[in-house]
């Protein structure tokens, strides 16, 4: 209790220089060599020991669809405004493609809470850069899901024989997301030191989240009265922008988009101003 007393007192002093959005991309851009060489770890450490490698990351997504597909479109019938009702490859299509985004961000944020008590090693050497952890864990988050938008994009290519130009929008779809999903892992790698039941916290709050993104359900069918707590949820939007570009050749909620993007921003910013102030005091308590 001493120690997490004297850490919470040495991040007391104000968080604002690690606010400037420049400084954070230098910082990042100085790291990019070992950035690289940790997401390359860290997806290989996800089949280490595996005879298969890195065919399950094609394997595993392809399962999952299979399944979902079976449970949401044959049993409970799942139905999205504009899609094909008897068409099962269009139901997969789009319970796909939500998963696809959805993933990124459970990925990143599932590991936060644990990713830093894991490597004390790293801690105790002043020099390492520990904010370079979570960015290895979105380049890893990022890796499988291009790995997936390629069994997307196959799918689309045997189910509609072309791509939709707006598909070249979905680097500007992603970024809320990607803002969204590094900032929350910044700070929930630093407060998962001092506080080691966090994880189990996310855990639940990422299932949760799971079932309030229309990922297996269209908007249109949620009750009005509960409409706006789904719209609330920022992957809400990701979710359907991410569809809008790839599956139906429209174009984003320009709108929506650009208020997630500054909402996603700051939570950026302030989760990365947060660990920088934290990781001082990680020592103390790891």
């Amino acid at each position: 209790m001493t120690a997490i007393q004297s850490s919470s007192r040495r991040i007391l002093p104000s968080i604002f220089p690690y606010l400037n959005p420049l400084a954070l991309v230098f910082g990042l851009w100085q790291h990019r060599d070992l950035i690289w060489q940790f997401t390359v770890r860290e997806i290989e450490g996800r089949y280490k020991g595996s005879s298969l490698g890195l065919f399950w990351s094609f394997a595993q997504p392809l399962l999952l669809l299979a399944t979902y597909t079976l449970v949401f479109g044959v049993i409970f019938r799942s139905r999205w405004s504009g899609a094909n009702p008897e068409d099962l490859r269009e139901s997969a299509l789009i319970i796909f493609c939500g998963l696809i985004a959805f993933n990124i961000f459970g990925e990143c944020v599932n590991r936060a809470a644990g990713l830093i008590v894991e490597v004390p090693n790293y801690v105790k050497k002043v020099v390492f850069p520990l904010e370079v952890l979570p960015v290895s864990v979105l380049g890893s988050a990022l890796f499988h899901a291009l790995v997936s938008l390629t069994v997307l994009s196959a799918g689309v290519l045997l189910t509609r024989q072309r791509f939709s130009v707006t598909l070249t929008l979905l680097p500007i779809v992603i970024l809320p997301l990607v803002f969204l999903s590094l900032g929350l892992t910044w700070f929930l790698a630093g407060l998962g030191v001092f506080l080691r039941d966090i994880r189990h916290l996310v855990s639940l709050a990422v299932q949760i989240l799971f079932f309030m993104t229309p990922i297996f359900y269209s908007l249109d069918v949620v009750p009005q009265s509960l409409r706006p707590w789904i719209r609330i949820n920022p992957l809400t939007s990701a979710v359907n922008n991410f569809r809008r570009v790839v599956l139906w050749g429209t174009t984003p909620e320009w709108a929506e988009l650009t208020a997630w993007l500054l909402a996603s921003g700051a939570v950026l910013l302030l989760g990365y101003a947060w660990f920088m102030k934290t990781k001082k005091g990680f020592a103390d308590v790891i």
